[in-house]
């Protein structure tokens, strides 16, 4: 089965750069594709300082939705948001006051991730903090979602106006060029070995994804088979599972509400998706989860994603309302969000 390799290069332009993130992906273009993913053949796709979250999450979300292994490698550097204190990939126009709407949220990452199989996808990074992400990372574990493999670095922010090179990444590529590709453990090795105590003050990873028997595995093979009200039932089971130990309104059973949610969607079930969508995010919001909560901001941005491939009208309507309510208390990160919800729930009410 081919593979899916997505090449990720962002930093700002202006004094906020502090890597020239853009500089590795010549080296890694030279090498060949089957290389950098493993597999036999392999599509890759390569996004060179993006200027637009919402442009990264669409490829983000193809690559994820790809059968067969996907490798992500990403060079880049994390700056904090000033409201939510929350890691964020900088982009071309990122500046320290903008990173909210310009930066792509790292927990955006493992979010389009989740439901792909243990073992299927591999994350390569190459990362510099900046000084307020770098003081956190040493209290905060940086979380790149636990079905998947973790290999790489994140550096301390550089010297005042220096702009850091991607080191470990060209090592990566430098390796990978001589046509032979390890297993990702011992290409990390070979990589420390080359950079010696360049990385000595790094956080460094290595991680492995854990071993088979894991429900999202079964679920995750279900879907790509088309066996979709299996992967459903067997979600349900564990849905009630956890609502029966935790109650309804826990992380665990949310946890699997959202994943019938993306089912539904897998389905072409758009009307239960979005339904699904707008019933969890009204449950974290009461639970208390504030507004801005990235699970309650991802809850409503995909319950609004999923109203918009509705073609039922009178459903459409129906949902759009809700849709609209929820919109007043969670606006999101796109501009014009709610604006969108009234125009087109109004084009609606006269067809």
């Amino acid at each position: 089965m081919p593979g899916t390799v997505l090449l990720i290069a962002a930093s700002p332009t202006g004094k906020a750069r502090m890597v020239d993130a853009a500089s590795v992906l010549p080296v890694l273009a030279a090498v060949p594709p089957a290389i950098l993913s493993g597999t036999e053949t392999a599509n890759v796709v390569e996004l060179a300082d993006p200027l637009e979250p919402q442009a990264v999450l669409t490829r983000l979300r193809a690559a994820a939705a790809a059968p067969g292994p996907l490798t992500v490698f990403v060079t880049g550097q994390l700056h904090l948001d000033r409201k939510q204190r929350l890691p964020h990939l900088a982009l071309a126009r990122t500046t320290p006051a903008t990173v909210r709407y310009t930066g792509l949220p790292w927990h955006w990452i493992r979010e389009e991730l989740r439901l792909r199989p243990a073992g299927a996808t591999t994350l390569v990074l190459d990362l510099h903090a900046e000084h307020e992400v770098w003081e956190q990372l040493h209290t905060v574990p940086f979380d790149c979602g636990r079905n998947n493999a973790v290999h790489g670095r994140i550096a301390p922010p550089p010297a005042r106006r220096e702009v850091a090179a991607p080191s470990y990444m060209k090592a990566v590529a430098t390796v990978l060029r001589s046509g032979y590709r390890p297993a990702m453990a011992e290409l990390h090795r070979q990589v420390l070995a080359r950079l010696g105590a360049e990385l000595a003050a790094d956080i460094l990873f290595s991680t492995h994804t854990p071993d088979s028997g894991d429900p999202h595995d079964a679920i995750s093979a279900a879907v790509r088979e088309g066996r979709y009200a299996e992967a459903d039932e067997l979600a349900a089971r564990w849905e009630q599972a956890a609502s029966r130990a935790h109650g309804p309104a826990s992380e665990d059973a949310l946890h699997w509400s959202e994943v019938r949610a993306d089912l539904a969607m897998f389905a072409g079930d758009a009307v239960r998706s979005c339904r699904t969508w707008l019933t969890v995010a009204g449950a974290r919001l009461g639970a208390g989860q504030p507004a801005d909560a990235p699970a309650v901001e991802a809850a409503v941005d995909r319950a609004h994603h999923q109203w918009g491939a509705i073609k039922d009208t009178a459903r459409a309507r129906e949902l759009g309302t809700a849709l609209a309510e929820l919109r007043l208390r969670v606006p999101g990160r796109r501009e014009g969000a709610l604006d969108h919800v009234q125009q087109h729930l109004r084009q609606l009410q006269t067809s």
